[in-house]
């Protein structure tokens, strides 16, 4: 886990900035239940995030926060309330929902790169088969992203021969290829070593400051603080809490924030 810095002027005036700008909507959730079995999982969960918005959602084990981040996607399905992308329902299965999810990026915990093909094929084989493109243009976009994300060299080897952090940021590289209207990052440094979590973490940076709209759950606190427009606090499949990063870290509100800050905050 990074080191919580002091806040600098700088991140103020960008919490500021998040807290007065309203942005056209690009994720909706409202009122989303979910259960597995007798276990209530989300209760009645409203979030809404601004076109270019980045928001860390943050909270103890089980609170919920991976379960959000893959209903977003349809990943996982829910019983009530609804999802709206860019203004559209998710629909519950077949093409239509095929074409929303290519708007939907997703970064997982575990890299999920197709382990029989190269990075270059990893990173083309969506945008060809998904959205049409030709293998030229799509290996061009692709070189792109490799170059960006920093694994351009390793394009022809196979997942297996990078490191889990080379891993992590091409599978970065492939969820941008679709050109996602939204990224979802579901915890995409927890498998990795210490000494990779800067490099992956450096890339969600870069992203965020060039205004792609993010949702990471994540347990660095630092990216948190550095990179978050809006902080959301999970406890018990609710929001507790959704604040600035300055406000979150400075003056949490609720008891479970402040439980949970004083634990993570003195190790």
């Amino acid at each position: 886990m990074d080191e919580v810095k002091p806040a600098t002027a700088e991140d103020r005036a960008r919490g500021a900035k998040g807290a007065a700008r309203t942005r056209e909507p690009i994720v909706v959730v409202e009122g989303v239940n979910k259960h597995y079995g007798d276990l209530h999982v989300l209760k009645d969960v409203h979030l809404t995030v601004g076109k270019g918005d980045v928001v860390v959602v943050l909270g103890p084990s089980g609170s919920g926060k991976s379960t959000l981040c893959r209903t977003i996607n349809r990943l996982e399905t829910f019983e009530s309330g609804r999802i709206l992308i860019d203004g559209q329902p998710l629909p519950e299965e077949g093409k239509e929902l095929a074409r929303l999810r290519a708007d939907v990026g997703m970064v997982f915990q575990s890299f999920n790169l197709f382990a029989h093909k190269t990075i270059l094929d990893n990173v083309t084989l969506g945008p060809i088969k998904a959205r049409g493109k030709s293998r030229e243009a799509a290996e061009k976009h692709a070189t792109e992203l490799l170059e960006r994300v920093g694994v351009l060299k390793q394009k022809d080897k196979y997942p297996a021969q990078l490191s889990g952090g080379q891993q992590q940021r091409v599978a970065i590289a492939r969820s941008l290829a679709m050109e996602p209207k939204v990224m979802l990052f579901d915890e995409p440094t927890s498998a990795l070593d210490p000494e990779m979590i800067n490099e992956v973490l450096d890339v969600m940076t870069e992203l965020a400051g060039e205004g792609m709209t993010m949702i990471v759950v994540t347990h660095e606190m630092g990216f948190a603080r550095r990179a978050a427009d809006r902080v959301v606090f999970m406890a018990d499949g609710e929001i507790v809490e959704s604040d600035t990063p300055e406000e979150f870290f400075t003056n949490a509100k609720s008891p479970r924030a402040k439980d949970f800050l004083s634990k993570i905050l003195t190790h």
